[in-house]
Formats: structure tokens, C-alpha cells, sequence
């Protein structure tokens, strides 16, 4: 059957945010496939349910569906308290759960770039937080932050966003510094120009001019974030810790 081959997470229990659409979504599917135990945090109820039936398709392991506010703490504690009552471990976490608000500096309203700060960076920490509380059980766990290329390049209009995405990857850097001892690792994913629900919303000009920006010519699949992010949750990246890697194609911002 299809869930007995790459097992490369077999025994794994894998929580993933944003689970329900884009790279969050291929990345359940990937673990799936490979063998984990997945655990599907989203705000949408149908969504969720829609991506827990395709992965009980592929998967003997049926799927937790956890609907909670990734920035809401009691929920969040609510949330980790069901997974060690289920599981009794996590040994993957993926911080994927993110959002994007445009605009120029002087127009850039302060409640959007605080709703950035709380779902890319506040969210990405205090998930950390319980995270490595349950890992640190049996010194072992991985944990992939999704950053991206503007968090390394910047970009016109995206300073809110740019900011936020950056703060991941301080957030990751000393995270991994301070849980290495422990054999958590904690590394980065900074996906350029992926074909997701942003970017279908981009007029045709620019869609054009972003795939000019990119050395391979073309946008990248959320399929293949996922597979870059099933590495570094996988024993094949077991010796990679405080890392940033990108999946953008050669892309030039």
C-alpha cells in the first residue's frame, strides 16, 4: 500500500499550522505519506476536514484536527494539553501558519503590522515554547520555522512583512543555540515566489515580473517547500541545526 514506502517518519507525531491550504497543506500530505502521526492546526473547519479525509486516503494513521487561534495563548496551551493527552510526545513541529499584508511604509496601517507580528513571530515563539516542553520529554524533535526570501531581501512595500519574517529567523538562530544540548533541532525554510492563494491574487504584470526575478523561470510548488521541510523534520537532516535554507528557484529580490 502507498503509506509503506519512504517511511521517513514512521512513529513520528508532526504538528503543522496553517495546515489547511498552500505549503502548509502539502506538507501534511508529505508527512502523511511518510509514515507520520499528523496533528492539523487551521482557522477554517472545512478546509480541515477536507485535507483529514485525503490524508485518511493515503495514511493509516488518521489525523488530528486541531481548529484553534495560533495567537491566542490559553487556546495554544488548550491545544499542546490535547496532543500530549493523545500522543504523549511531538517530535515535529512546523511553524507554517503566516500572513501577508502590502504597503509603503508611510501608509502602512499599525493594526496590520501588529496582526503580522502576532501571527508570523508571536505565534512562531510561543509555539516553540510548548513545543520544546514536550521534545525536551525525550531530548529529541524538530522544529521548521517558515520564513521567507523577503525575511533575507526585503522588498519594496513589504517592510511590515520583510520585519516580521526576519524576527523568524533571529528566532530560530537562538532557539536552535539554545536546544542543540538537547538534540532539538530548530531550522528555517525561506520559500521565494510559491504558487499559493497569494499568489494567485497578483495581477498578470506582476506575476510576469516575479517569474523574471527568478533563475529557473518559473514559481515553485508548495510541493516542493514541503519535500525541503520533510528533510529537515526527517533523521536526514540529523546533523543540521540553526539553518536557513532557501527554496526559491535562484529567484533575485
Amino acid at each position: 500500500m502507498e503509506w509503506r514506502s519512504k517511511m521517513l517518519l514512521e512513529g513520528k507525531v508532526a504538528l503543522i499550522t496553517g495546515a489547511s491550504k498552500g505549503i502548509g497543506r502539502a506538507t501534511a500530505l508529505v508527512f502523511a505519506k511518510n509514515g507520520a502521526s499528523v496533528i492539523l492546526n487551521g482557522r477554517n473547519e472545512e478546509d480541515l476536514q477536507s485535507i483529514a479525509v485525503e490524508i485518511n486516503e493515503i495514511s493509516e494513521h488518521a489525523p488530528l484536527v486541531l481548529r484553534y487561534d495560533i495567537t491566542n495563548v490559553e487556546e495554544v496551551k488548550q491545544a499542546f494539553q490535547q496532543i500530549h493527552g493523545q500522543y504523549k510526545r511531538l517530535d515535529v513541529l512546523v511553524n507554517n501558519a503566516g500572513i501577508l499584508h502590502d504597503g509603503l511604509l508611510g501608509y502602512m496601517q499599525q493594526d496590520k503590522i501588529n496582526e503580522m507580528y502576532d501571527v508570523n513571530v508571536m505565534a512562531t515563539i510561543l509555539h516553540m515554547q510548548y513545543a520544546t516542553r514536550l521534545m525536551m520529554r525525550k531530548k529529541s524533535g524538530s522544529i521548521i520555522n517558515l520564513s521567507s526570501i523577503l525575511g533575507r531581501f526585503g522588498d519594496v512595500g513589504q517592510v511590515g512583512y520583510a520585519a516580521s519574517k526576519a524576527a523568524v529567523i533571529g528566532a530560530t538562530l537562538a532557539a536552535a543555540k539554545e536546544f542543540a544540548s538537547s538534540n532539538i533541532r530548530i531550522n528555517a525554510v525561506a520559500p521565494g515566489f510559491i504558487e499559493t492563494d497569494m499568489t494567485v491574487k497578483l495581477s498578470e504584470e506582476k506575476y510576469k515580473d516575479r517569474l523574471s526575478s527568478i533563475h529557473m523561470g518559473r514559481a515553485g510548488k508548495p510541493e516542493e517547500v514541503a519535500n525541503t521541510i520533510l528533510f529537515l523534520a526527517s533523521e536526514l537532516s540529523s546533523y543540521v541545526t540553526g539553518q536557513l535554507l532557501g527554496v526559491d528557484g535562484g529567484m533575485v529580490v
